[in-house]
C-alpha cells in the first residue's frame, strides 16, 4: 500500500498502458487500478451537428424522425 502511494503516477501510467495493477496490503490483494475509457458518443450528443450544412431535397422521401432531428432538417 505504501509503495502504491509513493508510485501512484507510475502505476496510473501502467494501468493506462493496459497492465493489470493490483494493490496489496501485507501481501493480500485489496484493490485493482484500471484505466477508465470514455464512452463512445451517443446519437443525442451528435444532434444538430449537421444543422445548416445539409439540405434535404423537397422531393426526397420523409426521413425517420431521429435522423431528421440529427440533421436539423425538421
Amino acid at each position: 500500500m505504501h509503495e502504491a502511494k509513493s508510485n501512484l503516477s507510475r502505476l496510473v501510467d501502467r494501468a493506462l498502458a493496459g497492465d493489470d495493477v493490483v494493490i496489496t496490503r501485507h501481501g493480500e490483494p485489496v484493490g485493482r487500478l484500471v484505466a477508465i475509457t470514455p464512452d463512445p458518443p451517443s446519437m443525442a450528443s451528435l444532434r444538430g451537428t449537421w444543422q445548416g450544412r445539409v439540405k434535404v431535397a423537397e422531393d426526397m422521401e420523409a426521413l425517420p424522425p431521429d435522423i431528421s432531428d440529427a440533421l436539423g432538417a425538421r
